[in-house]
């Protein structure tokens, strides 16, 4: 049976249901919903419970995709005495498509957009209060998460194909190839955008603290404003920038960073985050790992260190250890040091990637601007302006350089060199390892 079959309910938000005690509108209890009283007939007291579903499962697998990307991207390595098929089977780049680093991010990500499906159909079926307007500002939120989702779903599987969609587990659409999936996931960006740009002033649920960069500040008081649906499309339209990156569509990355939250003076870091916590039902950072361990350690790949301009402060994204860790013959001699508690925030998209997209989308036709938005990221950094050619080529290669060390560990590299026909410059230490192309499809998929 197909993984997305298998996805008969939402773990979350039943995990939600659980512990949690209080009554919904209409007197249902949250111990006793289910899914099909989400699909059949959203409730606006359902509707922060469903949403807080999506938003979880969406953290779901993290470590795992990021650690796989990560791997073959050359980033870093992964040790874990737990399995040793991290520096195994992911690092010589023989993929067995039944095993967790195959399973794990194709039935999480798939997990995720079958929450969103579940309340796309209820929004459809509600006979609630909502209005128009509020059914517009959902709409559109849920569908950009999806479009998310789907997004990380092709960057894994490229040309091995996805499906678009699955809203009906008993008959699943056909696959797409990574030009089909983009397309696809590009068109329900588009469509989002429609809705949230109906979605009114006020959204009827609230966001995770991830979110909180993208409120305004009132301009009399300082103090942050309520979260917004014109607020949520700025980050719609800082993933399609990205989408229209991975599509070589410049002039449509411009138009869309010009309505999204990029500000090439602004802080770096602001952005949408996944967020953690300690408390009892909630997930931790998976991606911290505390300095020096020895039976799990994410070291950096030597490359990140010797590769770096002298005086690049990203580099301080890997620290020394105090011994070196050996694993089958790969030496890591610094820990990933990216994250420093388990309560760390982890990115989903923030500025300092959007000043790199501008920067890619000025590069042919603009390259005195491309130059100037690196050369922000280079001051941050500590490195004086870029002195180098500009040329495609050269521009090129400076872009790549700064992506590698803004996005450190955050799954991009990868992706970059895939897109950018550089695969077969990322180095293996040892004659057996390899860079593959893509993930392959479960096997359980049939494809």
């Amino acid at each position: 049976m197909k993984i997305i079959k298998q996805l008969k309910i939402v773990t979350i938000i039943a995990a939600i249901f659980l512990v949690t005690a209080c009554e919904l509108d209409g007197g249902e209890s949250l111990n006793g919903a289910s899914t099909s009283s989400i699909s059949d007939d959203l409730s606006r007291g359902e509707l922060p419970q469903a949403l807080s579903g999506v938003l979880s499962d969406m953290r779901v697998g993290l470590s795992t995709n990021t650690d796989v990307l990560s791997i073959v991207g050359r980033e870093y390595y992964y040790f874990t005495s737990s399995d040793p098929r991290y520096e195994g089977d992911v690092v010589v780049g023989n993929l067995n498509n039944n095993t967790f680093y195959v399973t794990t991010p194709w039935g999480a990500r798939y997990a995720a957009i079958k929450d969103a499906n579940l309340i796309l159909e209820g929004l459809d079926n509600t006979t609630s209060d909502l209005s128009d307007a509020e059914i517009s500002a959902t709409r559109g939120t849920i569908s950009t998460l999806k479009a998310h989702e789907l997004l990380m779903l092709s960057n894994n599987q490229h040309d091995n194909g996805i499906r678009i969609d699955v809203s009906d587990s008993e008959s699943l659409g056909a696959f797409v190839d990574r030009t089909g999936a983009l397309d696809a996931i590009a068109d329900l960006l588009n469509s989002a955008a429609t809705d949230l740009n109906s979605g009114g002033d006020e959204l009827p649920f609230n966001m995770t603290p991830g979110y909180d960069d993208l409120r305004k500040s009132d301009a009399t008081s300082g103090d942050q404003l309520p979260l917004t649906p014109a607020d949520l499309l700025e980050f719609n339209r800082a993933l399609l920038a990205r989408v229209e990156a991975y599509r070589g569509n410049y002039p449509a990355v411009l138009a869309a960073l010009e309505d999204s939250f990029f500000d090439l003076n602004g802080d770096l870091r602001n952005g949408v985050y996944h967020n953690f916590s300690l408390s009892g039902a909630d997930l931790s950072n998976p991606l911290f790992i505390a300095l020096n361990q020895e039976a799990n350690v994410r070291v950096a790949h030597g490359s990140f260190i010797t590769d770096a301009e002298d005086g690049d402060g990203r580099v301080g994204k890997a620290v020394e250890r105090l011994e070196n860790r050996d694993a089958s013959g790969l030496i890591g001699t610094h820990d990933v040091a990216i994250y420093a508690s388990l309560t760390d925030d982890v990115p989903i998209i923030r500025n300092e990637e959007l000043i790199l997209l501008y920067a890619e989308a000025n590069m042919a036709t603009n390259p005195t601007e491309a130059v100037a938005a690196l050369d922000v990221l280079r001051t941050a950094a500590g490195l004086p302006a870029y002195a180098g050619a500009t040329t495609a080529t050269a521009l090129e290669d400076e872009l790549l350089y700064n992506r590698r060390y803004s996005l450190f560990g955050e799954g991009h590299r990868w992706i970059d060199m895939r897109r950018f026909g550089k695969l077969a410059e990322l180095p293996n230490d040892r004659a057996t390892d390899n860079v593959p192309a893509a993930l392959p499809v479960p096997a359980n998929e049939n494809k």
